[in-house]
């Protein structure tokens, strides 16, 4: 997955697009899990926080925008 770094080039459509495909993502490992049929217990781990750090990304572009809109 992306670095903060690339994320932070990213638009804002673009970035909630990535989540919500990670959205998705975690719910199939969830079932996946539940079923016994989760190939790698790591990548879970990796996809909850590859989803954090968008979402974090995407909350600093927010609040900068209306910081923005503010001046």
């Amino acid at each position: 997955m992306a670095t903060a770094k690339e994320l932070k080039e990213l638009s804002a459509e673009d970035l909630k697009r990535r989540a919500d495909d990670l959205r998705g993502t975690l719910f199939q490992d969830q079932l996946n899990l539940r079923t016994g049929n989760l190939k790698s217990p790591a990548e879970r781990g990796q996809h909850r926080r590859d989803l954090a750090r968008i979402l974090t990304v995407l909350t600093e572009k927010t609040q900068a925008e209306k910081k923005a809109k503010k001046a």
